[in-house]
């Protein structure tokens, strides 16, 4: 089957899930995958953390350009000398006073180190990227939870109206059965049959009910409401017309193989840091100092006239040269360590590729596989629609048996109900793809774009 024809198919979805009248939602308050992905993308929790985890990668950034940064340090020094021995204005030793005041302030300023703080800068900057495109893959990944969960409710919701009608055309078929078992046409074995398929029908309702209410609150989960009056989604953009052009399409958009690459490539840049701890570091220092006896002094103590001299500011300036001679191996082993984690970085970014090719080929062969189903089981609906309207004809005539009448029904019923699953099944594994693919991001599903907006709606028609 080629892409053209999968397409042609998919594009059917956009007509409902089933080809029954059995659920349609008001055009005017029905709710759309755009709206429900909008809602996700602002509000889904797993979004939010990983946000949030991305924004404390981008203040690594800040915090290693610190390290080359000047930095200044302002030190205030007390002293007040609680027992005086020689009265309230003695003074200790050689005109040592009882109270005084120390003021340091100090200014650094790194000027080498050999090339460690360029590539924790750069190693941060690398990183930072790498959790952006992090962010990307999880946003894509919620995205496909919320249109599985979609299409779940849409799917549960015509089942359950399918079941329903189910019931009640079983009703009716016990009530005639009944009618023509007092009338002598039909034996209790017709009548027992038909009881048991009224019961095993209302069975297969209540646990389509309780599926539904689980799709529901799984969409709540994850959009935040309940869903009201889903409206049917258009066909997905952007599809690939064979899985060569598929991988070649994952291997520069998806995301998770570009937070692998920058993880390795952050990694060298760790391996240079560790190399940089045996290297000199340089280092210029300017200092002042504020002295302040506070008075403390007596003006005929020996010495306090030369202490109170020393009184006043004072400043310095050095430059400061630190070589590293001995570790204790610390260095070495640093950069053993960092240039394996750099290996695992590279092993883990070439694992990640080969799981995202084995992905898309087998999103496409999914894609392929259930869009075809889709023929098939439209294709036993319509036969087994005919074969229903014969049996009941003959019926009528006694050419056929109670037990051939509901046997028709139920075919045609699991018929309409593999059509439901075939189409949900075929619309999210084309959104794996997508996903797979790395064309699931927000600005590939326009989740930015005004509702209203009819150019978006045409490029991008899955978000109507």
């Amino acid at each position: 089957m080629t892409a053209g024809r999968i397409s042609t198919a998919l594009s059917g979805l956009s007509v409902g899930l089933l080809t029954v009248a059995a659920f349609t939602a008001s055009a005017g308050h029905a709710e759309t995958l755009r709206s429900a992905l909008r809602r996700a993308y602002s509000t889904n929790p797993t979004i939010a953390a990983q946000r949030s985890t991305q924004r404390a990668s981008e203040e690594n950034v800040s915090i290693a350009k610190a390290n080359g940064l000047p930095s200044a340090g302002l030190t205030s020094d007390f002293t007040e000398n609680l027992i005086r021995p020689y009265g309230s204005n003695a003074t200790f030793g050689a005109g040592t006073p009882y109270r005084q005041v120390q003021n340091n302030v100090q200014l650094s300023v790194p000027l080498y180190a050999g090339g460690g703080i360029r590539s924790q800068v750069d190693a941060a900057r690398v990183r930072a990227t790498a959790s952006y495109a992090t962010t990307r893959a999880t946003e894509a990944d919620v995205f496909y939870a919320v249109v599985g969960s979609y299409m779940d409710v849409l799917r549960d919701q015509a089942a359950v109206s399918l079941y329903q009608r189910n019931v009640r055309v079983l009703e009716t078929t016990l009530q005639a059965t009944r009618d023509r078992f007092q009338a002598g046409d039909l034996t209790r074995t017709d009548v027992a049959q038909a009881e048991a398929r009224r019961a095993l029908a209302a069975s297969q309702l209540q646990v389509t009910s309780s599926r539904l209410i689980q799709s529901r609150e799984n969409y709540a989960r994850l959009v935040g409401d309940q869903p009201v009056d889903l409206r049917q989604p258009g066909p997905l953009p952007n599809l690939p017309a064979d899985p060569d052009d598929a991988v070649r399409v994952a291997l520069a958009r998806n995301p998770s193989i570009s937070a692998a690459q920058r993880e390795a490539a952050a990694a060298g840049y760790d391996v240079g840091a560790a190399r940089a701890t045996r290297l000199p570091r340089i280092t210029a220092q300017v200092g002042g100092s504020l002295y302040d006896a506070l008075g403390s002094y007596p003006k005929s103590s020996s010495g306090g006239a030369a202490r109170q001299a020393q009184e006043g500011p004072n400043s310095s300036a050095s430059l400061v040269a630190d070589q590293p001679v001995y570790q204790g191996g610390r260095p070495a082993a640093l950069v053993r360590q960092t240039t394996a984690f750099r290996q695992r970085a590279i092993e883990d970014a070439i694992s990640v590729e080969r799981d995202t090719i084995a992905q898309v080929r087998s999103a496409y062969a999914a894609w392929r596989t259930t869009a075809e189903s889709i023929r098939s089981t439209d294709t036993a609906v319509k036969a087994n629609e005919l074969s229903l309207e014969g049996v009941r004809a003959e019926n009528q005539v006694g050419n056929r048996t109670i037990l051939d009448l509901l046997n028709a029904e139920q075919e045609l019923l699991n018929s309409q109900v593999q059509s439901l699953t075939a189409r949900r099944d075929a619309y999210v594994a084309a959104f794996a793809l997508l996903v797979a693919m790395g064309r699931a991001q927000a600005d590939d599903l326009l989740i930015g774009a005004d509702e209203d907006d009819t150019s978006s709606d045409t490029r991008s028609p899955s978000l109507r």
